[in-house]
């Protein structure tokens, strides 16, 4: 009887905590850096000035959901963000059996960058390589270049989740 009493005190808190072992109250950035230096975005495909979007999108991302400061005088910063546009496709998604024309359509944009400590030298992040997709549609009036502008902004906040430092 004295068992299941004891056992029916610790019930209640070994259930709370038992959910807690996947939880860390560590930060998701790394404290090592303050301020940040966007570098434009290189573009190795063919379509213009995209890099510019993916580059705005990028910064304005840094500024609203992390700890970080842009700066705009790399002379300034503690790291420094930089790469470069390396593909831009589209596929069909569905297809109009009569005419064989597509319905639905999705661009993808594929970067790869590297994150750079100034202060130390070291990459915080180095080569790595996002993709983001977006779908279009031309009876809805939109093309490849509202697409892929959905794309880089959706690919901006992929580059910036994986800033993120590893749980």
């Amino acid at each position: 009887m004295r068992i299941k009493s004891v056992i029916f005190a610790f019930l209640p808190a070994m259930v709370l905590f038992a959910g807690c072992s996947g939880y860390t109250n560590q930060p998701l950035y790394t404290d090592s850096a303050k301020s940040i230096y966007v570098e434009m975005f290189d573009n190795t495909t063919f379509q213009r000035d995209l890099e510019y979007d993916l580059t705005d999108a990028i910064a304005k991302r840094i500024d609203a959901e992390t700890p970080y400061r842009i700066v705009s005088d790399k002379s300034r910063a503690d790291t420094v963000l930089s790469g470069k546009i390396t593909g831009i496709g589209s596929t069909a998604l569905t297809i109009e059996r009569e005419t064989g024309r597509s319905l639905e359509n999705q661009a993808e944009v594929t970067a790869q960058f590297s994150w750079k400590n100034l202060k130390t030298g070291e990459y915080l992040l180095e080569n790595v390589s996002a993709s983001a997709t977006a779908t279009y549609s031309q009876f809805q009036q939109q093309g490849i270049d509202y697409a892929s502008k959905t794309a880089a902004n959706k690919l901006a906040e992929r580059i910036v989740e994986l800033m993120q430092v590893e749980w």
